[in-house]
């Protein structure tokens, strides 16, 4: 890969990890609804006006703003209010191993003994991880377990799915999950109009963080890459988010470092990798 283009790939790793951030400080100026609700909301303007949806489409968008918009990016937005970021970060990269998994099972798709390793180490590690002292409360392990599931669905729903170009994804998605996660926020969080007139810098900064730079700069990057060139030179680079996520949760937030988080997040992360890099290729024998 060329020099720039490995630049723009971290690029993006990092814009993805200090998300991570930009969430759990979120959280704490929004309730964590009414921001996704307002997230969704700039996505779905600044994106859907410029995007087309054909009649084959519309259904698995609409299934797909129930398991992503409905599901995986509230649940995240919730868990990472209970969790430290670096634990959370962690944690949500067990959607990979859920979808190896549900892969195997419903598109039957192989599981060898590679593959079968990498799941092992991944649950291994979030096993250590719920254990350890940086999550609160068990409800914010499965809230952010059950986040990387739905994540998980939605990338075999992408798979079963008419081709749909990943900025349509984004906007359509955004604007048919406002409904959904509005009415959450009606239902379970209160003083919307008093919150909206009081919200700081940091929740506005959030609001415009989470839609703008991750949702939209940061996946057309990485699509743009992906284009460009295969995609085990490019997914390996998603190995390093977590990582900076613990370091930038330690150093901006004061995150705990403990035993629990390196020993149980290095075994997530190898897990990652031995399910997404290439292994090599026997040699064909002479005939």
């Amino acid at each position: 890969m060329p020099l720039r283009d490995l630049l723009l790939g971290l690029l993006v790793i990092v814009i993805w990890a200090f998300n991570i951030i930009v969430i759990k400080v979120g959280v704490d100026d929004m309730p964590p609804l009414m921001l996704m609700t307002l997230r969704f909301m700039l996505v779905a303007v600044l994106v859907v006006p410029f995007t087309r949806v054909t009649r084959r489409q519309l259904p698995w968008l609409l299934v797909l703003s129930v398991t992503f918009g409905g599901l995986h990016f509230p649940l995240l937005f919730l868990g990472l209010g209970q969790a430290e970021a670096g634990t959370g970060a962690l944690l949500v990269q067990m959607g990979t191993p859920f979808a190896t998994l549900l892969a195997a099972v419903f598109l039957k798709e192989r599981l060898d003994l590679r593959r079968l390793l990498g799941l092992l180490l991944a649950f291994a590690g979030a096993v250590i991880l719920a254990g350890g002292p940086a999550l609160p409360n068990a409800t914010a392990t499965l809230t952010l377990l059950t986040s990387a599931l739905a994540w998980a669905v939605s990338t075999l729903i992408i798979k079963r799915a008419p081709a749909i170009s990943p900025l349509t994804l984004t906007g359509w998605i955004a604007l048919f999950a406002i409904p959904q996660v509005a009415l959450g926020s009606w239902l379970f969080e209160t003083q919307h109009l008093q919150t909206l007139r009081h919200a700081g810098w940091i929740g506005w900064g959030a609001v415009f963080y989470t839609a703008v730079m991750s949702s939209i700069i940061a996946y057309g990057l990485w699509y743009a890459l992906l284009r460009r060139h295969p995609i085990n030179r490019v997914v390996p680079l998603t190995l390093l988010m977590p990582v900076i996520a613990v370091f930038l949760g330690v150093w901006l937030l004061d995150d705990g470092l403990d035993s629990h988080k390196l020993l149980g997040g290095a075994l997530v992360i190898a897990g990652l990798a031995v399910i997404n890099l290439p292994g090599r290729r026997r040699p064909r024998a002479a005939s």
